[in-house]
């Protein structure tokens, strides 16, 4: 194994024991057990609760302008996409659902325009300055931006990445280095997954089929958006059953996906038409996986000494989601609870989810049968739909299945399509609804034995 300086070892240790510890170290509090990233986005929403509501409608305003805007301005390097291309360089689709996300906001704030749109079961829901899940989602957002970092960029998902090499084969028909890409989504964000596997995919590091699977059964949800999840159903205390569920629902579907239709009829072959090469996995002569786990971490860890770029990386993992995330809730979100507070569309939708969840035995069947399908449009919006319901066992099924749904527009999936993995809009519809029936019964299994 190649020697490294004290330096780089405590550049790897330090920054990762410190990103375990806000990230996947829950503490007691006086609203239950919590990780210490939430425990700082709920101080900070208190003491935001006067003027958020219009720093909300600010972001909403530059995230539209900007994104009309750079409709109109001419890219000029396309390889090197510089910060605000990521930001704002967005198709017609997310450019419209943010300018609604922009109007929709101002009328809420400004008390004007459709009372539908300012419900305080609507919009006005969403924009509560005491609660409301889009001001929560910019305390939230701030810091796991800014100190997400510490779990990405100093050596962790590079070692435990090495470390699944013989794992993640036979189980789940992935690469090892594919645990990087599970790791970056589950740790991180869904859509850091995505990208990742875009990214090894047209590099050609996955196969067609590699790619269609860790996209769909490894860019998970991330820990930051479980708690978010849990808290709009009133559960935060429940966190740590809760994860837990999830993590092992996502493994059972990760085993059953890849075999089943659509991703077992994907082609396994590289970008450039060349079949599997398994010979790639191997390690290195002389090193075990520990010892290449640590060296992959280490190199990493030397890579990232430049502090100056880890502020600005974590700077720019805040305005992506700011700009990006935030103003598309407010949009999708708004959309569905009008249409689930004055329409029927989503009951209808979701009539024949009711009998499935009353064999499972949840209360409130038929007012839970609605939120199975809504999912789609947005992950956010089940929970929010569901989070008026009285019974605890069935506010943690709604909110563990849209969690493990995973296949939601407004990101993931609308990101997925974006990209040149091998996956069509219908393909992912279906992932979506056989990801919902599958994971249905284990979630429900758990809660019961939670409540």
């Amino acid at each position: 194994m190649k020697k490294f300086p004290i330096s780089t070892w405590l550049l790897f240790i330090i920054p990762s024991l410190i990103g375990v510890f806000l990230f996947m170290t829950p503490l007691k509090t006086a609203d239950g057990w919590k990780v210490p990233i939430a425990i700082l986005a709920n101080l900070l929403a208190g003491s935001l609760v006067s003027f958020i509501s219009w720093f909300t409608v600010i972001v909403f305003f530059i995230a539209a302008l900007g994104s009309v805007a750079y409709h109109f301005i001419p890219q000029k390097n396309p390889e090197k996409p510089t910060m605000f291309d990521g930001i704002f360089r967005v198709n017609w689709f997310w450019t419209i659902a943010r300018v609604l996300g922009f109007v929709f906001a101002l009328m809420v704030v400004q008390d004007f325009g459709p009372s539908a749109i300012r419900n305080e079961n609507t919009g006005g829901l969403l924009m509560d300055p005491d609660g409301g899940l889009v001001t929560f989602l910019f305390t939230i957002f701030l810091f796991a931006g800014l100190l997400l970092p510490f779990l990405t960029e100093f050596g962790l998902l590079e070692f435990f990445g090495t470390m699944m090499v013989k794992i993640m084969r036979p189980l789940f028909k992935i690469p090892g280095r594919s645990s990087i890409d599970a790791l970056a989504s589950w740790i991180g964000d869904g859509t850091i997954g995505v990208l990742l596997t875009s990214r090894q995919y047209e590099e050609g590091n996955y196969t067609q089929k590699e790619s269609a699977i860790i996209a769909t059964s490894f860019s998970i949800v991330s820990i930051t958006f479980c708690i978010v999840v849990i808290d709009t159903v009133h559960l935060g205390e429940y966190f740590i059953p809760f994860y837990g569920a999830v993590v092992l629902c996502g493994l059972v579907l990760a085993l059953i996906m890849p075999r089943i239709y659509p991703l077992c009829k994907k082609k396994n072959t590289y970008i450039n038409g060349k079949p599997l090469d398994l010979e790639r996995e191997k390690l290195p002569e002389g090193y075990n996986m520990i010892t290449h786990g640590l060296e992959n971490a280490l190199n990493t860890a030397e890579r990232n000494r430049n502090f100056s770029k880890f502020f600005v990386d974590g700077f720019k993992n805040v305005l992506d989601m700011w700009f990006g995330v935030a103003p598309i809730v407010m949009a999708f979100g708004t959309v569905a609870l009008i249409l689930a507070e004055f329409t029927g569309i989503f009951t209808f939708l979701g009539k024949p989810f009711e009998p499935i969840l009353t064999v499972l035995g949840l209360p409130e069947a038929a007012e839970a049968a609605q939120t199975m399908v809504v999912g789609f449009a947005d992950m956010f919006l089940p929970t929010i739909l569901g989070s008026g319901i009285e019974s605890d066992l069935t506010r943690f099924v709604i909110a563990g299945v849209s969690v493990s749904q995973l296949i939601y527009m407004s990101e993931v999936g609308g990101l997925i399509l974006g990209t040149k993995i091998p996956l069509n809009f219908f393909e992912l519809m279906i992932i979506f609804l056989l990801r919902t029936l599958i994971s249905l019964p284990i979630i429900a299994g758990i809660g019961h034995l939670i409540f």
